[in-house]
């Protein structure tokens, strides 16, 4: 069974393959107003949001099937108690397809070893949100006309940053990607990450503290907002939540043909005053969001039904360690449910968590 939980589970052909449908789909939308007739998307959030919920749920509805599920996890049996592999399993018996998004680290990889339909990461915790990924390819593919050959610099939030982990995952596997990592020391790169870069022979990339200072290289300028809700000590984010905002100054030296992207909500990040320049493309991001979840939707759909259903749980994707160490991430979903404990061996003989990527204990 194929599901979409980390950007690397598409290759890049399946990933541009995606794209180009979604770009199929935004010139002939009447050719795919019954493509999924008959067919129910559950949408389990566990968290707020409004762009991807909502894009997931207009996605479904224009490919002619039907929407079910939860906005507020506390109108649930999660209220109860139920785990994310008992609530998938019941979910199966009344869907096609899952898109989930949790607070949790890795509840939508535990999630795809019960469910035995289709299901797609929509944001968990700070790990990772694949379909943002995949708005964000189309986006820059749009606009730029390629993947390859450009200077991105990510901008705010890359500690929490579950966008642009994801992003450098996916740019990481094209030629000619220059990466420009602009954030405090507080909301720096996971370490995980930065040695993730240092190891993709493909990618370049460079630390500085000053969006003005490569303002002038860039190609795409990746803006983000200090989310307060992954803070676990307030007077960090007190100290970190005002470090970038970007106004009409800092264009000056800009490209003109730079093009401004944020994954939303922005609080104070970007003023208003930026949103009538051609080059805030932001806006144009949120659409190209919904049309590539119905290209994902209806992938992943056809693939199922290539797929034998469960015959019995849970399913691993591949070959871990399992059960023989313990994570040390307070926010994975292995803290807080009894689920199999899973680890990656990496070449220099060290573990990290499947569900967060972070070290073993």
């Amino acid at each position: 069974m194929r599901h979409l939980i980390d950007p690397t589970d598409l290759t890049v052909e399946e990933t541009e393959r995606i794209v180009a449908l979604a770009e199929d789909i935004i010139a002939n939308r009447a050719k795919y107003r019954e493509a999924c007739k008959g067919k129910k998307l559950a949408t389990l959030f566990y968290e707020p949001s409004t762009r991807t919920r909502l894009s997931f749920t207009s996605a479904m509805l224009e490919l002619g099937g039907e929407v079910i599920g939860f906005s507020d996890a506390s109108s649930s049996s999660v209220s109860k108690g139920e785990t994310v592999a008992d609530t998938v399993r019941v979910i199966r018996c009344f869907a096609d397809i899952i898109a989930m998004r949790h607070f949790k680290e890795g509840a939508p990889l535990v999630a795809s070893q019960y469910a035995g339909i289709p299901v797609i990461n929509a944001g968990d915790g700070s790990h990772a949100h694949p379909t943002q990924t995949l708005t964000d390819l189309l986006t820059i593919k749009r606009e730029k006309g390629r993947f390859d050959h450009l200077t991105i610099g990510f901008c705010g939030d890359l500690k929490f940053g579950r966008t642009v982990h994801s992003l450098i995952k996916a740019l990481s596997r094209y030629e000619g990607i220059r990466v420009m990592l602009i954030a405090p020391e507080e909301l720096r790169l996971p370490d995980y990450m930065l040695q993730e870069m240092r190891s993709a022979s493909k990618l370049e990339f460079r630390e500085v503290r000053t969006m003005e200072e490569v303002m002038p290289e860039l190609d795409i300028l990746y803006m983000t907002r200090v989310q307060k809700e992954r803070f676990l000590d307030e007077e960090e984010f007190d100290r970190v939540k005002n470090s970038f905002v970007l106004d009409p100054g800092k264009l000056e030296t800009a490209k003109e043909d730079m093009i401004i992207l944020h994954p939303l909500p922005r609080v104070n990040e970007i003023t208003r005053a930026v949103d009538n320049d051609p080059r805030a493309a932001y806006f144009r991001q949120v659409e190209n969001g919904k049309f590539v979840r119905m290209a994902l939707i209806l992938t992943l759909l056809r693939w199922a039904d290539e797929n034998k259903p469960f015959e019995k749980t849970p399913v691993f994707s591949e070959d871990y360690v399992v059960n023989e160490m313990e994570c040390s991430n307070r926010r994975c979903i292995s803290a807080t449910e009894d689920v199999d404990r899973l680890f990656h061996r990496l070449p220099d003989g060290s573990c990290r968590c499947a569900y967060c990527e972070a070290k073993a204990k």
